[in-house]
């Protein structure tokens, strides 16, 4: 059977596989190789190293958490977009258990594309807050914590940091209330 030709693409998404089924540190460049049926030299020519793809991989699920943030909040606003848009987070990490933690591995202060990834989930964040009338500043502020609140529930949860009893829908119910009173008292 023919092999498919190599592209940055193809190493990624295998990759990606690779970590939503067995988890990130599954990951090695031999295996990755061994999965395309290619040789390990041969994804030099698409990726620069194991950190250059752990980075991409950190890209890939920045893309994916944005797709879903816009797409859950589409016709959306206030508390309803929150709500909305931290589900989204959830069900993505969820989903793309292996893929998200990438994104835990390397800080984003210094590289301009990862940079560039977060401001865009923070500005998608900050849209769906138009609705509390906020100033700019404070919308950034209360963007910004909703991105600390979403990522922390759902990486506690992922790795079984909600030890209690309490549901934790309910527990993230809460959190979205709290969120969203909170927000609302910083409108003028």
């Amino acid at each position: 059977m023919p092999r498919e030709s190599l592209t940055t693409e193809l190493v990624v998404e295998t990759a990606a596989g690779i970590a939503n089924e067995e988890g990130l540190d599954a990951i090695t460049l031999t295996r990755v190789a061994k999965e395309l049926n290619a040789s390990q030299p041969a994804l030099y020519r698409h990726v620069d190293s194991y950190d250059d793809l752990i980075r991409l991989l950190g890209l890939r699920a920045r893309d994916e958490l944005y797709s879903r943030l816009t797409d859950a909040a589409v016709g959306l606003s206030g508390a309803d977009a929150v709500r909305a848009m931290g589900q989204a987070w959830r069900q993505t990490v969820k989903d793309l258990p292996g893929l998200y933690s990438a994104t835990d591995r390397f800080p984003c202060a210094g590289d301009a594309e990862l940079e560039a990834a977060v401001d865009r989930i923070v500005a998608s964040l900050g849209q769906a807050l138009v609705a509390f009338n906020l100033s700019e500043d404070d919308r950034v502020h209360a963007a910004r914590t909703l991105r600390s609140a979403f990522h922390g529930f759902a990486h506690l949860e992922a790795g079984d940091g909600h030890p209690l009893e309490q549901n934790l829908d309910d527990s993230f119910e809460h959190m979205i209330e709290l969120l969203c009173v909170g927000i609302s008292g910083l409108q003028p």
